[in-house]
């Protein structure tokens, strides 16, 4: 970016002015800074704590995977390497848009931030495919749904997301300005026309897979499904839940991300230059939520780790954790698939 770009950043934060040719006079953003980095160590502490024990228990269940199971324990490691960075984010707005690690450590911070960000949005939507066909085809995929099949496709997933990502860590993402070294990788501060085709591409064939399957879902439910109506109210929370944190989550900044990168190189005024930043942190902050958020995935839609976390929890209660047993084993058979999902 050109020195007299740089001019333009706010000194609190150093975010950049949209346009190159107009300077905005700066802001105090002492209280914003305050705000996103006691938001960042919070929800760090809640995915951390969330998706360490799902991890831990998935772990345990390895002879018995089911595909959901399989999907569940790739998107638990995907938040446990998406939240890592959030310390730094933290640190950064803490010490007043100072980043004091250097330029490889910027990179790496953007580079694991949307890898994992983006492997997260497609194993939701691997479980929704899954999701759709326990329910809606449960018996005629019996075969198709098998846990091998689940991890090659999860690894095929990890390499296709490194590879498009990889561009990240070969660009200068650092600038020195008025003492102080700001990230641009943080919240992808350079933008260019050519970007909305890549998030495009990254963002919607993901999110309409998924709210087709659940669709699908919906209207099998209605239709009237041979699943019992407690797994039918577990079916429709995980699907409400999967859904809330697309809305929540990633479709506020795939949306307010595509106004930024059209708004860059307009002659837009100083105010609506600063509400477009202010709307590409906010709502990049939001993605961060899908890693406190996902361990409710985790409980509503994976039997057997409702079932271990009850057992972690209420010792005791091994005549509830009997009857769930057996509850499973008495269910039609167009519905074994579905249940052991739900």
């Amino acid at each position: 970016m050109r020195p007299s770009t740089m001019a333009t950043y706010s000194t609190a934060l150093e975010v950049p002015s949209l346009p190159p040719n107009i300077t905005c006079a700066p802001v105090d953003n002492t209280a914003e800074n305050l705000i996103f980095g006691s938001y960042y160590i919070l929800v760090f502490l809640l995915a951390l704590n969330g998706n360490s024990l799902a991890l831990w228990i998935f772990s345990r269940q390895r002879g018995t995977s089911s595909p959901a199971n399989v999907f569940l324990m790739h998107l638990a490691v995907a938040d446990l390497s998406y939240i890592i960075i959030l310390p730094l984010r933290a640190t950064y707005h803490l010490t007043g848009g100072h980043w004091p690690f250097g330029e490889i450590p910027c990179r790496l911070a953007g580079f694991l931030f949307y890898v994992n960000m983006y492997a997260s949005i497609y194993f939701l939507a691997c479980v929704a495919g899954d999701r759709y066909l326990a329910v809606v085809h449960a018996v005629r995929s019996l075969k198709l749904r098998q846990a091998r099949y689940a991890h090659i496709a999860s690894f095929s997933l990890w390499a296709l997301v490194t590879v498009a990502m990889a561009p990240l860590l070969v660009t200068r993402q650092t600038a020195e300005m008025n003492g102080s070294t700001v990230c641009l990788q943080l919240y992808r501060e350079k933008a260019s026309r050519k970007a909305l085709v890549s998030l495009g591409v990254a963002f919607i064939p993901p999110f309409l897979a998924t709210l087709a399957c659940y669709l699908l879902i919906i209207r099998s439910l209605r239709r009237g499904s041979r699943l019992e109506p407690s797994l039918r109210l577990r079916a429709l929370r995980t699907i409400g839940l999967v859904m809330l944190i697309y809305v929540v989550c990633f479709l506020p900044y795939h949306a307010s991300r595509a106004t930024y990168i059209l708004g860059y190189s307009l002659d837009l005024p100083c105010r609506t230059q600063r509400a477009l930043a202010l709307a590409n942190r906010l709502t990049s902050s939001l993605t961060c939520l899908n890693g406190a958020l996902d361990p409710l995935v985790y409980l509503f839609g994976a039997e057997k780790f409702r079932g271990t976390l009850q057992k972690l929890l209420c010792r005791g209660q091994a005549a509830g954790s009997s009857a769930t047993s057996g509850d499973l084993k008495g269910t039609h058979e167009s519905s074994v698939s579905a249940k052991s999902e739900f």
